[in-house]
């Protein structure tokens, strides 16, 4: 959004698994605060592989009124959507802006490199494990949440919106 963008999709994951929906809920939250639109023909669901990916990203970017920009719920998601702007000869980011989630080491790889949220998964390890030694000693589990902070990488596949 901050690149101009007005039209933002998403390759959302199955609505059943918590951060999938907690993506898609931030996603709105997101476009909603920024008074952009969030109508359902900007969301396509997916499961988290870059086949799934890549139908639901042709889906969206054959759509007269095409995104300019996607996020994806992960890494892999995006690079379907990679693989289905390549087939409809989309350039990135020149013709659309590409964000993924997880940061994986492909994300790297990959030309241009993605732009993607990294999670602190060292963080999150070490508060997972702690959680299982105090249970395993039969301590109760503490009734708190634990909120560790995501960052956004960016790398190559974003930039301004294309002029019309």
């Amino acid at each position: 959004m901050c690149r101009g963008h007005r039209r933002i999709g998403i390759v959302a994951g199955p609505d059943r698994i918590l951060c999938c929906r907690a993506r898609l809920d931030g996603y709105r939250s997101a476009l909603e605060a920024a008074g952009l639109p969030v109508g359902p023909d900007l969301v396509a669901r997916a499961r988290l592989t870059t086949a799934d990916g890549h139908t639901a990203a042709r889906a969206l970017l054959r759509r007269p009124d095409r995104p300019t920009a996607i996020f994806a719920s992960n890494d892999l998601q995006a690079l379907g959507v990679y693989q289905a702007a390549r087939e409809l000869g989309l350039r990135i980011p020149a013709e659309l802006s590409v964000v993924g989630f997880d940061d994986l080491p492909i994300a790297t790889l990959v030309d241009p490199p993605l732009t993607t949220v990294h999670q602190p998964l060292v963080e999150m390890a070490v508060a997972a494990t702690e959680l299982a030694l105090n249970l395993g000693r039969g301590d109760h589990a503490p009734q708190r949440r634990v909120e560790l902070a995501t960052t956004l990488t960016v790398r190559g596949s974003t930039a301004p919106p294309p002029r019309t």
